[in-house]
């Protein structure tokens, strides 16, 4: 297939990017304004392979997008672009407004007028799959069942509101047109390439140059987590065999709480590159909590695993090590990060 991919030189769809190439023949079109947490590094390989084109291009954009539908004439759409940061999008809802609703609808717009003009067989082939969030289903309490397709929505944040309004247009652009759409809801990932201001990478960070660990509340908010190379190799998995009006719930069964992961981390870098001064559990910091904050978060992913085959193959243990040696690694690559665009102060809290 040629996929059309949106944001692509973001965390998960740079993954995305990097996997296709790897182990599939498709080709990607991506698609990706270059915002603040875009990467071109992060493509790797794909930098310089000829199934990968990069074009710089706002999805909100509709003549852009049109253009750019005429020029490739896909076999396929994967979303991915999104503004994704809750606390930015408390700090300034305007712009998840514009490009995660208006984007979207933009987008849609341009695959419908495509996709009518195509002919029977490639119209019946071709699909629009729309990458979402367990956040549009709000928050779980203590003892509830993790998420599946058939949660209510019920978002608590600018970001979760902005991702269901798209998720609604999606699905209706299906049901009223019958573009043939799929959408995916996943919950948190991590892996490497992720921008230092989300959670694992800002606490392992932090850590690692001795600054407070600042964790909201007491710590006890709970996330389920997938390392991004798993959701990649989900999202191609969905792409290639989901049904169209189908919805997928993404996960890895991996619960823990914020203050559990910030604790798993520090005891990762003591084993990596142990701090003379000693454990970095010292550094944890517990600060007031951010508005809104949803307590639980866990996807029940069996049906996407009977309808396609697919599981996750990291446990949490695993893909966080390899996440923080990565980092090690990588250090050049996040200081300049840091120094651009924050003057290396701290990005939030966990």
């Amino acid at each position: 297939m040629r996929i059309l991919l949106t944001g692509g030189c973001g965390f998960i769809g740079s993954a995305v990017v990097r996997h296709s190439l790897a182990a599939t023949g498709h080709e990607i079109v991506n698609v990706d304004k270059m915002t603040y947490a875009a990467s071109e590094d992060a493509l790797e390989a794909a930098r310089g392979d000829p199934r990968h084109r990069l074009i710089r291009a706002d999805i909100a954009e509709p003549g852009a997008m049109r253009e750019i539908f005429a020029t490739y004439r896909p076999d396929a759409v994967m979303h991915l672009a999104a503004e994704s940061h809750v606390d930015r999008s408390i700090d300034g809802p305007a712009e998840f407004i514009r490009t995660n609703i208006t984007g979207s609808f933009s987008l849609l717009e341009a695959a419908r007028a495509y996709w009518a003009g195509l002919g029977a067989a490639a119209r019946a082939r071709f699909r629009f799959h729309h990458v979402s969030t367990d956040e549009v289903f709000g928050a779980l309490g203590p003892t509830d069942p993790p998420f599946t397709e058939t949660t209510p929505y019920d978002p608590r944040s600018p970001y979760s509101a902005s991702k269901a309004a798209s998720d609604h247009l999606v699905r209706a652009w299906f049901h009223t047109y019958g573009l043939p759409t799929i959408v995916s809801n996943t919950t948190n990932n991590y892996g490497p390439w992720q921008f230092p201001e989300k959670l694992i990478p800002l606490v392992t960070l932090n850590a690692l140059e001795g600054k407070p660990l600042p964790v909201y509340g007491d710590g006890s908010n709970q996330r389920d987590w997938l390392f991004v190379a798993d959701h990649a190799e989900a999202l191609l998995a969905v792409l290639e065999r989901g049904e169209p009006g189908a919805t997928y719930a993404i996960g890895a069964r991996q619960p823990r709480s914020n203050l559990e992961v910030v604790r798993e981390i520090c005891a990762t870098l003591d084993d990596l590159r142990p701090d003379p001064a000693g454990p970095r559990e010292r550094l944890i910091t517990f600060v007031a909590d951010r508005p809104g904050h949803d307590f639980r978060y866990e996807i029940d992913p069996s049906r996407t695993a009977a309808a396609l085959g697919w599981q996750a193959k990291h446990d949490f243990a695993a893909g966080l090590r390899r996440t923080v040696a990565w980092y090690l690694d990588h250090a050049p690559w996040w200081q300049a990060l840091r120094a651009e665009r924050y003057g290396g102060e701290r990005l939030g809290a966990a």
